[in-house]
């Protein structure tokens, strides 16, 4: 019942943001935007979005091989597709992360070795995210000269830093308890981990690279999603501004990010002083290439060996 009731509200939560998205915009102009021209653009967004799973899969490999699961590279690009189709269908922002730590712990990991693999992955791309916004601050205050909008940076950015910042030093901490407490045990253990791979002068400069790699190609793929409908945007703009957008759509309250999205990529043009319905535009967009993305990775899962094998052990997605 608690599933069902955090589900429902994430669908409501996702429709209303795209409701109030999408009020002002015209959608018929949108469609009268989109050209032969506009689908090339479409199309080599879709093809880098493929680049950054296949960058995604690089860095977890990494990650994977340091907590005893290790992962072959076509083996781990085929789950992280499949991981893109739940993203996109299951009721929960983390759907494909619970696919994919199945499918690592099926093929033969272990659960704990495959939940590791996953939790840590995510904490080393959020703090790369973070490091990322702080690191353009100096140009972001240049195109952000709305103080409400400088405030929600600051304090979202930070707020993720400060998060990232102290998961490292949870597994730096030399208190006994920490490994021994149950509220703390896992997560002490995946800190440890992180502090291992990161600051690993073989996997370290590797696993920065790899991140730093996959929030760059996000900004590429809306650059490419921004072209497509000639959209008064430079490239300079989506650095800045599509970063901090990807952030607050991490968060868990809505479907696949549709709503939270929209509504903070409008937001965002609009404190940098572009056309807010610009924004919604783009983000529609930008969520359509990888929906299409999602599909491909459906057909994938349809005829995978591990579909055939889904009614011995159902998928179960945490909340």
């Amino acid at each position: 019942m608690r599933r069902i009731l955090l589900s429902t509200l994430k669908i409501l939560i996702s429709a209303a943001l795209l409701y109030f998205s999408l009020r002002k915009i015209n959608l018929a102009d949108l469609a009268s935007r989109l050209n032969v021209s506009s689908l090339g653009w479409i199309g080599l967004a879709i093809a880098v979005t493929f680049l950054q799973i296949f960058v995604g899969v690089l860095r977890w490999r990494e990650i994977s091989a340091e907590c005893g699961a290790p992962l072959e590279t076509r083996q781990a690009m085929r789950f992280n597709v499949i991981g893109t189709f739940f993203n996109q269908t299951l009721p929960s922002s983390i759907g494909g992360d619970a696919v994919r730590l199945w499918l690592v712990a099926r093929a033969g990991a272990g659960w704990r070795a495959a939940t590791y693999s996953i939790f840590v992955d995510r904490a080393i791309g959020l703090i790369a995210l973070a490091i990322i916004i702080v690191a353009s601050l100096p140009w972001s205050y240049r195109l952000i000269t709305d103080p409400n909008g400088r405030s929600a940076l600051l304090l979202v950015d930070f707020a993720a830093l400060a998060g990232g910042v102290g998961f490292l030093v949870l597994g730096i901490l030399p208190w006994p308890w920490l490994k021994r407490w149950w509220g703390t045990h896992h997560v002490h253990a995946c800190a440890v981990i992180a502090n291992r791979v990161i600051f690993s002068w073989d996997r370290g400069p590797k696993i920065a690279v790899y991140s730093v790699l996959v929030h760059v190609l996000a900004v590429v793929i809306a650059w490419c999603v921004v072209q497509s409908i000639a959209a008064p945007v430079v490239f300079g703009q989506a650095f800045q501004l599509v970063p901090p957008v990807m952030l607050i759509t991490m968060l868990p309250i809505s479907i696949a990010g549709w709503g939270v999205r929209e509504a903070t990529m409008g937001l965002a043009f609009g404190y940098a002083g572009l056309m807010t319905n610009e924004g919604v535009n783009v983000s529609l967009l930008f969520g359509a290439v990888y929906f299409i993305v999602g599909a491909f990775g459906g057909l994938v899962w349809i005829f995978s060996a591990e579909k055939a094998a889904q009614g011995a052990a159902p998928i179960e997605v945490p909340e």
